[in-house]
C-alpha cells in the first residue's frame, strides 16, 4: 500500500528558488507537492515535470495571486504552504504601486487568507533581507533581528520598489499571523545564486552577468547598494535550501 503523503503547496513554482523548493520537498518523498505556476504547459515550467518523484507526486495548478479563488483552490487540503511568489522586475517599473506593490501585497494576502480558511497548519513566506536593511539611521554595527525593518518612506525616495513590496508584504504577513493565530514563519535570504534549472536567468543571477558586461539599470542597482552599504550580500541557493 503507498504510503499516504501530506499535501504541501509552493506558489511561483517555476521560479529559481522555488524550483530547488519543489526539487527538495519531492527528493523527501513523504510530500504531494503542489506548484502554482501562471501556465502549467509553458516550456518555462517544463523543468519542474522532469524532477524525481514529478511524475507521481507534482501537480502544477494555474494560479494568479491576484485571483483568489484560484489561490485558494491550489491550497486546500495542504498542511504546509511556502509562499514563495513576488513580482521582480528587471526594468524600472512605468507604474510601481500596480506592477509591483500591489501584487506583492495583494497576493500575500490572499494566500494568507487562503491558508487561514483552508486550515493550513503552516505557512512559510520567503521575504527578503531587503524588507530589513534599508534603513539610513539604523545604528551602525547593530545585529539585524526581528525588530528591523527597512523604511518604507526611504525606500520610496530612492524608487527601490522591490524593497518596499516586500517590507509591506513581510509586515503584513505577520501582522495576519498575529491576528488570526495562523502559523506563519518568515524567510530573508539575501540575493541568490545558483545553477539554473528553468531556462530563463533569474534576476540574481542576471545582475551578475549584467556586473560583468554594459552599463545598465541592475548595474546601477548594484553600484546604489554598494555606495549605500558597501557590500552586497548573497546566498548559494543549496544553502538557502537548508532553511527549509
Amino acid at each position: 500500500m503507498d504510503p499516504v503523503r501530506k499535501s504541501v503547496c509552493v506558489t511561483g513554482a517555476g521560479g529559481f528558488v522555488a524550483s530547488e523548493l519543489v526539487k527538495l520537498l519531492l527528493s523527501r518523498g513523504q510530500y504531494a507537492v503542489r506548484g502554482t505556476v501562471r501556465d502549467p504547459g509553458a516550456s518555462k515550467n517544463a523543468h519542474l515535470k522532469v524532477l524525481e518523484g514529478a511524475e507521481e507526486r507534482l501537480q502544477l495548478l494555474k494560479a494568479d495571486l491576484m485571483d483568489y479563488d484560484s489561490i485558494a483552490s491550489a491550497v486546500a487540503g495542504c498542511e504546509g504552504v511556502f509562499h514563495v511568489a513576488s513580482p521582480v522586475l528587471s526594468h524600472r517599473p512605468s507604474n510601481p504601486e500596480v506592477e509591483v506593490i500591489a501584487p506583492a501585497v495583494i497576493g500575500t494576502t490572499n494566500v494568507l487568507k487562503a491558508c487561514y480558511e483552508a486550515k493550513v497548519r503552516r505557512v512559510v513566506v520567503v521575504s527578503s533581507c531587503g524588507a530589513v536593511y534599508a534603513n539610513p539611521i539604523y545604528p551602525k554595527g547593530k545585529v539585524f533581528d526581528e525588530d528591523c525593518w527597512s523604511d518604507e518612506d526611504y525606500c520610496r525616495k530612492k524608487e527601490d520598489w522591490y524593497l518596499v513590496s516586500k517590507t509591506l508584504s513581510e509586515r503584513e504577513a505577520l501582522a495576519f499571523a498575529a491576528k488570526t493565530g495562523l502559523d506563519v514563519v518568515t524567510v530573508c535570504p539575501s540575493l541568490v545564486f545558483g545553477p539554473l534549472m528553468q531556462p530563463t536567468v533569474n534576476l540574481s543571477s542576471e545582475m551578475i552577468l549584467k556586473y560583468f558586461k554594459v552599463h545598465s539599470f541592475l548595474l546601477q542597482q548594484i553600484s546604489r547598494l554598494l555606495k549605500m552599504y558597501s557590500v552586497i550580500w548573497w546566498i548559494f541557493v543549496m544553502l538557502l535550501m537548508l532553511f527549509f
